[in-house]
C-alpha cells in the first residue's frame, strides 16, 4: 500500500471517529408546547380551559438550521449537537416568541403565550406598541412607524379683570374660569385625524370641535363634522394663541365660527383655498334645544352657509418673514337655533367677566339670508408681526325691507421682547404656537385698535357702535404657560343700550334714559365708557 493510500485511510478513519464522538455527545430534548390559560376572550355559557396543546410550534435551535415542529398533541423532538447554543427558540403566529435555555435538560415543557387580543365585543383587534413621550409638556403616545398617534390637549384659563371709569351703568368686577378645555386628537393610518373637544367653563359642558379629517394629500384634507369655518384668521387662531385675552368685537359678532358641515382645504404652493357647506350650531345645549324644537313644532329647515376662503402668502417661512393676504366671503340663511327667519348681532368687550353686550342688534326679522365678506392682512418678521383684518355684512329682508350693513375691523401689531419669533402656520393660514427666546422663556408686547359699527339708520337698525383701544403685557415662563395683561378703554356710542336695557345718556331733565333719542349729551358724548383691567393665568398640558 503506498504512502498516498495510507494517508487518505487514515484521515478517513479519524473523520469516522470524530462523528461518533459527537453524536456520541450529541442529546434528544423532548417536551409540549400549551397555550398559556388566557387565549381568548371570556364567552358567556361556554367553559374557558386553558393549557391546550399546540401544534405546528416551530422549534429551533438558536444560531442554527436546526428545526422541528410540534404534532397535533403539542410534542417535539430535536437532537441537540455538540458545541452548540443550546438555546432553543419556539415560535407560532398569534404567539409571543418564547426562548429556553435548555442546557444540561432533556425534558423540556414549554408554555407560550398569545399575543391576541380582543375588545369589549369580543372581537379580534389589530395591535401596535406605541410609545409615550414629552413633546412641549403634552403626553403624546406614537407608534415607532409613525402611522398611529394619539394625544391629550388641555387647556385652562382663569380671567380676572377690573371694570372702572362707567358712570352711567354699575358693572361689575370679578373673577371667572373662561375656557376649562379638554381635548381627544388622534392621527391613524397616516392620513386619516380624529378631533373632540369639550369645554367646561362656567359649570357646563359645551362640545367645540368633533370632527373626522381625511388627508388624501400633503396639500389637500377634507373634514366632516362641527368645527370652525375657515373664514377669519383671527377667529380660526386657537385661544391658546391668540395675542389678547379676547377676539375684537368685530370677530365675535360678525365673523363666522364653529358650525357643523363639510369642507375641503388645498393647498397649492404659495396659496390656500377653502370651501365648505354647513349648518347648525351644535355646541351649546340651549341653540340645539332651540333648533329641535323649531323643528319639530315648526317643520323648519335648518339654516345652511356656504363658506369660501382664498390666501395668498408670498415669501412665507415658518418662523423668519411672511405676507398673508385673505379674502373671504358666505352666504348664510337663518339657523333655527332660536327665533325664525331672523338674525341677531352682539358682542362683548375687553373682558367676557363684564357680562353687558352693549352692542346688540336684537332679533332682525323676515331675513332672506346675509352676505359676509372678509378682508385680511398679516407681516411677520421674527419677532415682530402685524395684522389686520375688516368685516361687512349685508342682511337682506323679505317683504321690501331695506337692506341692513353693518361692519368693523381691527389693527393690532406685537413683539417679542427677548429674542422670540413669532411662527406661521401656512397649512392653516394662521399664526400658532411663538417660540421663546431665551431659557427662561420670553416676554412680549401688544397693542390693538377695533371699531364695529351695527348702526343702519336707512335699515332701521341702531345696534350700536363702539371703538376700544388695547394695550397687552404676557409673560411666557415656558410654553405651557401664559400670564397676561391687558388695558383697555372703551368708548360706546348712544345706540349702544343693549336693547334699551341699559343708560346711554340724560333726558332734558338730567334724568338717565335707556332711550338714545332722549339723550341730550353732544355728539360723542353719549353712551357708556369704562376701561378695563384684566389679567389671565393659562396652562396649557
Amino acid at each position: 500500500m503506498s504512502k498516498r493510500i495510507q494517508s487518505v485511510a487514515a484521515l478517513v478513519l479519524m473523520l469516522l471517529v470524530s462523528s461518533a464522538t459527537a453524536r456520541a455527545q450529541a442529546r434528544v430534548i423532548n417536551g409540549t408546547v400549551t397555550a398559556s390559560s388566557i387565549t381568548q376572550p371570556l364567552l358567556v355559557g361556554v367553559k374557558n380551559v386553558g393549557g391546550l396543546p399546540l401544534a405546528g410550534v416551530r422549534v429551533r435551535l438558536r444560531g442554527a438550521l436546526l428545526q422541528t415542529t410540534t404534532n397535533a398533541a403539542g410534542e417535539y423532538r430535536i437532537e441537540i449537537p455538540a458545541n452548540s447554543s443550546e438555546i432553543l427558540t419556539f415560535t407560532l403566529q398569534d404567539y409571543d416568541i418564547r426562548e429556553v435555555d435548555v442546557a444540561g435538560l432533556s425534558l423540556v415543557d414549554v408554555v407560550l403565550t398569545s399575543n391576541v387580543r380582543y375588545n369589549q365585543y369580543f372581537v379580534k383587534v389589530d395591535r401596535r406598541p406605541v410609545m409615550g413621550e414629552d413633546r412641549d409638556g403634552i403626553l403624546v403616545f406614537e407608534s415607532a412607524d409613525l402611522s398611529y398617534r394619539f394625544w391629550f390637549d388641555m387647556r385652562v384659563n382663569i380671567d380676572g379683570a377690573v371694570i372702572y371709569g362707567d358712570k352711567l351703568n354699575e358693572t361689575g368686577s370679578g373673577v371667572m374660569v373662561r375656557r376649562s378645555r379638554m381635548a381627544m386628537k388622534s392621527q391613524f393610518k397616516k392620513n386619516w385625524y380624529g378631533e373632540v373637544d369639550m369645554d367646561f367653563s362656567e359649570s357646563m359642558a359645551n362640545m367645540e370641535d368633533a370632527y373626522l379629517m381625511w388627508m388624501p394629500r400633503q396639500n389637500l384634507d377634507i373634514r366632516w363634522g362641527n368645527f370652525k369655518e375657515t373664514f377669519s384668521m383671527e377667529q380660526t387662531t386657537s385661544s391658546r394663541y391668540n395675542t389678547f385675552m379676547e377676539r375684537a368685537m368685530v370677530t365675535v359678532a360678525l365673523a363666522p365660527s364653529r358650525r357643523l358641515g363639510t369642507e375641503l382645504r388645498w393647498r397649492p404652493s404659495a396659496f390656500l383655498f377653502a370651501g365648505g357647506v354647513h349648518f347648525q350650531d351644535v355646541g351649546d345645549a340651549d341653540v340645539t334645544l332651540a333648533s329641535k324644537n323649531n323643528n319639530k313644532d315648526l317643520g323648519t329647515d335648518e339654516g345652511i352657509a356656504f363658506t369660501g376662503k382664498a390666501v395668498f402668502m408670498p415669501w412665507r417661512s415658518v418662523e423668519s418673514k411672511g405676507l398673508h393676504f385673505g379674502l373671504a366671503a358666505s352666504r348664510r340663511t337663518p339657523m333655527t337655533d332660536d327665533v325664525v327667519g331672523s338674525l341677531r348681532f352682539n358682542s362683548r368687550v375687553a373682558t367676557k367677566v363684564n357680562r353687558k353686550k352693549y352692542i346688540d342688534t336684537d332679533y332682525i326679522p323676515k331675513v332672506n339670508h346675509q352676505l359676509v365678506k372678509g378682508a385680511e392682512f398679516a407681516a411677520y418678521s421674527n419677532g415682530f408681526k402685524l395684522s389686520a383684518e375688516g368685516n361687512a355684512v349685508n342682511v337682506l329682508r323679505n317683504d321690501g325691507l331695506p337692506t341692513a350693513t353693518f361692519q368693523g375691523a381691527f389693527v393690532q401689531a406685537g413683539a417679542m421682547l427677548f429674542g422670540g419669533k413669532y411662527v406661521y402656520n401656512a397649512s392653516e393660514g394662521e399664526f400658532t404656537e411663538s417660540r421663546l427666546g431665551r431659557s427662561w422663556g420670553d416676554a412680549e408686547l401688544a397693542a390693538r385698535f377695533e371699531y364695529l359699527d351695527m348702526n343702519d339708520q336707512k335699515a332701521g337698525i341702531m345696534g350700536g357702535a363702539a371703538e376700544a383701544l388695547t394695550l397687552g403685557f404676557t409673560m411666557y415662563p415656558n410654553r405651557n404657560v401664559r400670564f397676561i395683561l391687558n388695558w383697555s378703554t372703551v368708548n360706546n356710542d348712544r345706540y349702544a343700550s343693549g336693547r334699551q336695557k341699559l343708560f346711554v345718556g340724560h333726558d332734558a331733565k338730567g334724568a338717565l334714559t335707556k332711550n338714545p333719542l332722549l339723550v341730550v349729551e353732544p355728539t360723542g358724548k353719549g353712551g357708556e365708557d369704562f376701561k378695563v383691567l384684566a389679567m389671565r393665568i393659562q396652562v396649557s398640558f
